[in-house]
């Protein structure tokens, strides 16, 4: 302490330009010190939203500088095996268990199946972008971070809010799907667990006390540890993968191939499209909240022991496998019942139990597994959306306290806590129906900025390249892929139709090929990176707008009210807060220096003497 005045006051003396520091150091504050601070800080918004909005960070300051803002580190005890089954539990249980009832009966029919394979091969393209990102990064912000060191600090934190909705929506719809195959396990209507308020709107009349409780205990476990919430997860998934086996086989053996193209009711339209091509990807527009899993398992980048070879083999290997479960359990069911007499909220559990004579007993079995499922899922959702909101803190676009990792148990418990009771009380009151569409939307909107940023990040260099080429690129083949999907959802069926999107199509692979024959790669992968590059994240890019335009009105106006109240957020504190944090990593920077050069100094100046 004593040497720190020391070196003070001899710089004072004999270093005059570098006192300035000192007095920064002593003059800097808070923009939320005061109200009149914080006025003043509103009066130079523009300015700092100038600065900050396009301010990018690298990969060296988000695994150091960054991250040193947590405190305590998080534990590195995973290993591909445990993302795997993290990857499989995340997503199984929150896909086939919630929508796909909904998906086949509305939207899809028999070719519900269709839509599952287009949703997980649109999921494997993404995963390919976000596998990259993590072994090249392996932090726990998942889409957030690697947005904020290719697009800058705006972008990540309109994706990193939207993802932050879509987690706590998505875990609050498959805390109220539990209720229904939970009811069905002890003989119990899901109508007799909740209750009814007719004071509230429709859609948020139903009070459901049982998925409070069970998203309260799950945030419980995952504050507790990494390590024991990856056995609690391997040992529920075992047991849910025996369910969905049990499910398969039951549904082939026992189900009837006529129900593939024969409804019960002949009003209806019959035939394995009976909604048409459009159908399939409206369908997959919805069971797209299935795959956001594979997100989650990016969260825990940060955690694992050897990122180069884990990571791809979690992410990519857990959405194979998914794809194909999903793909055969949909089969399943679709063979077992008409599509037309497929239950809306739990559909195989009502498949066996009351729509198929002799099958009563398999109802209550699903039951069981489904739970299972949902119980996993909500697991590894929870743990994503944890680390999501830590990262977002060591940011500083939100208050830090949500950045702090605890000492002993090596988990973002701040983060954990405030997002659990968040989604308990979403869960509380609001129907599936209000949840599932938002949830998609924003998941496919995040998707399509990952597929992006993987494009720009490989073909700009900072301060080497100019970046407008790729920006040209990345801009002209999203308006391509937005005209094909209007074309392909407004214009009449026809000639005029199929020549509009054979146009489309042209213009989008000559764009495709222009760029990839005319623009060079600024680096390369060190350890792993997509292959046939721009070619499959441009497809990404290509399917997750075309799904994008597959959803209804009104999830394109919640999606733009909850980014307008991002926005809000981010030009009243995000942005004045980061400002603040800048400030102070450049002040402690160069007092690191200060002292340094004044330490030298007093040692030559005791050698002199």
């Amino acid at each position: 302490m004593n040497v720190y005045k020391t070196t003070i006051s001899f710089s004072q003396e004999t270093h005059p330009s570098i006192f300035p520091i000192s007095i920064a150091m002593e003059t800097h504050t808070s923009s939320f010190s005061s109200l009149s601070a914080y006025l003043r800080a509103l009066s130079h918004t523009p300015t700092r939203f100038t600065r900050r909005a396009i301010s990018v960070s690298t990969p060296y300051d988000e695994m150091s500088r960054v991250r040193a803002r947590s405190g305590s580190d998080m534990r590195k005890t995973l290993r591909w095996y445990d993302l795997l089954g993290f990857g499989i539990g995340g997503m199984v249980g929150a896909g086939v268990f919630v929508t796909t009832g909904r998906a086949t009966r509305l939207l899809a029919g028999p070719a519900v199946v269709l839509s599952y394979a287009v949703a997980g091969l649109c999921s494997l393209l993404s995963a390919f972008c976000y596998t990259e990102f993590a072994v090249d990064m392996p932090v726990a912000g998942g889409a957030f971070s690697y947005l904020r060191v290719t697009f800058g600090e705006f972008a990540a934190f309109i994706t990193g809010a939207n993802l932050i909705m879509d987690y706590v929506m998505s875990n609050a719809a498959v805390a109220r799907s539990f209720t229904a195959y939970f009811g069905t396990v002890i003989g119990v209507s899901s109508s007799n667990w909740r209750l009814t308020v007719p004071q509230l709107p429709n859609g948020f009349n139903q009070i459901d006390i049982v998925a409070v409780a069970v998203i309260l205990l799950v945030t419980f476990v995952i504050c507790y540890s990494t390590r024991e919430s990856s056995t609690v997860n391997m040992i529920l998934t075992a047991l849910h993968l025996l369910f969905i086996v049990f499910i398969i086989l039951i549904g082939f053996t026992r189900g009837s191939w006529k129900n593939f193209t024969e409804p019960s009711n002949s009003e209806k339209a019959s035939g394995f499209f009976p909604y048409g091509a459009s159908g399939v990807f409206n369908g997959a527009a919805m069971v797209y909240i299935s795959y956001i899993g594979y997100d989650a398992v990016s969260t825990l980048a940060e955690e694992v022991r050897n990122p180069v070879k884990d990571i791809p083999i979690g992410v990519s290997g857990s959405v194979i496998m998914v794809t194909v479960l999903y793909c055969l359990m949909a089969a399943s069911m679709s063979k077992l019942l008409p599509y037309d007499m497929i239950d809306t909220e739990a559909p195989f559990s009502a498949a066996f139990g009351e729509k198929s004579e002799g099958l009563g007993w398999v109802s209550r079995v699903i039951g069981v597994g489904a739970s299972f499922g949902i119980l996993t899922s909500l697991l590894v959702a929870m743990m994503g959306q944890a680390r999501y909101m830590c990262v977002i803190g060591r940011s500083s676009v939100v208050p830090p306290w949500f950045a702090r990792v605890h000492p002993k148990t090596n988990t973002p418990v701040n983060a954990s806590t405030f997002l659990g009771i968040f989604t308990a009380a979403l869960a509380l009151f609001t129907d599936l129906d209000v949840l599932l569409n938002l949830v998609s939307i924003g998941t496919l909107f995040v998707f399509y900025m990952v597929a992006n940023a993987v494009i720009y990040r490989r073909y700009v260099a900072i301060g080497t390249t100019k970046p407008w080429p790729t920006l040209s690129f990345l801009c002209s083949f999203s308006f391509t892929s937005i005209m094909f999907t209007l074309i392909w959802k407004f214009i009449p069926n026809g000639r005029a139709k199929e020549g509009l999107l054979s146009a489309c199509a042209v213009i989008a692979i000559a764009i495709l090929q222009l760029f990839h024959c005319m623009v060079p790669q600024a680096r390369k992968p060190e350890f792993w990176g997509v292959p046939l590059m721009p070619w499959i994240p441009s497809i990404s890019i290509f399917l997750n707008v075309f799904l994008l335009g597959s959803l209804d009105g009104p999830s394109y106006v919640r999606f733009g009210f909850f980014s307008a109240l991002a926005v809000i957020v981010y030009v009243f504190y995000s942005v004045h807060a980061s400002y603040d944090a800048e400030g102070d990593d450049s002040i402690g920077q160069k007092n690191c220096e200060f002292h340094m050069e004044s330490k030298e100094s007093e040692e030559d100046q005791s050698f002199k003497v």
